[in-house]
């Protein structure tokens, strides 16, 4: 079966982006959250905010276009983890099963329509924050990097979300199970420097995952220094990236969620 996991992942593939062309709601959703913070954060608290950023960051939309274009990509693990679990709930999985197809198919036909959908949505909240005035003046070395970053962060992310979907119960409690990856850009410098925060949320802020690869992509897209963030961001992409893959792969085999 194992020369046959390409096409069965093709065919998965085809069947869940029917899917999400047929119901949006949850990309819209994904879109729509970061989008309503751009612009509550630059129009409503922009000028008080800016004020205490360091000269350099092209002013608050500079700094916080990275933050948000993160949190985008936080917030597609939500749909991921949804998809999956009612997949597992409507039975479908049980026939999948019986079928002589790839067992991992499955999965992997999730994780990459999910990164489809997250980039397509990310691409859609760095529009908006080029609209409001985002400005970077990145080399293209420097655009591939940040790219590939996002896109590893977005791997990372979504092996993790599917690890979410299989083991809860229902789609509802799927959908609640991610909310900790999508709020955790707000307690990291996403919205403000961890320097400024109170000492123990600075700490927590400096060294949780997300801050590194906000630092990251803030520094290769406006030119603020980067120090060790990208190594750092890299380093955490791939302890999610394993611990939600060997996660997911262990519930799916044991069928936790059925």
């Amino acid at each position: 079966m194992k020369k046959h996991t390409f096409a069965d992942t093709a065919t998965m593939l085809r069947r869940n982006v029917r899917h999400t062309l047929r119901y949006p709601s949850m990309t819209i959703g994904s879109v729509f959250g970061p989008v309503i913070m751009l612009l509550l954060f630059v129009g409503v608290l922009g000028r008080t905010l800016g004020a205490g950023l360091p000269v350099g960051t092209g002013g608050y939309i500079g700094y916080l276009a990275p933050g948000i274009i993160i949190t985008a990509v936080a917030s597609g693990s939500m749909a991921t983890a949804v998809a999956i679990c009612v997949d597992l709930t409507e039975g479908i999985v049980d026939r999948f099963r019986t079928m002589p197809i790839s067992r991992v198919a499955f999965l992997s036909a999730h994780v990459v329509n999910s990164m489809l959908t997250t980039v397509a949505s990310t691409a859609a909240v760095t529009l908006v924050a080029v609209l409001l005035g985002f400005r970077p003046h990145a080399t293209a070395g420097a655009w591939v990097g940040a790219i590939g970053l996002l896109l590893v962060l977005t791997f990372a992310l979504t092996w993790l979300a599917v690890a979410f979907g299989l083991v809860s119960a229902t789609p509802e409690a799927a959908s609640n199970a991610p909310m900790l990856i999508v709020f955790l850009p707000f307690v990291g410098s996403a919205f403000a420097p961890a320097s400024a925060m109170p000492a123990g949320v600075s700490q927590f802020a400096e060294y949780q995952p997300f801050t590194p690869a906000i630092e990251t992509v803030r520094g290769l897209l406006t030119g603020t220094p980067i120090g060790h963030n990208g190594v750092i961001a890299v380093a955490w992409c791939v302890v999610i990236a394993a611990g939600g893959a060997t996660w997911a792969l262990s519930a799916f085999r044991q069928g936790r969620a059925q």
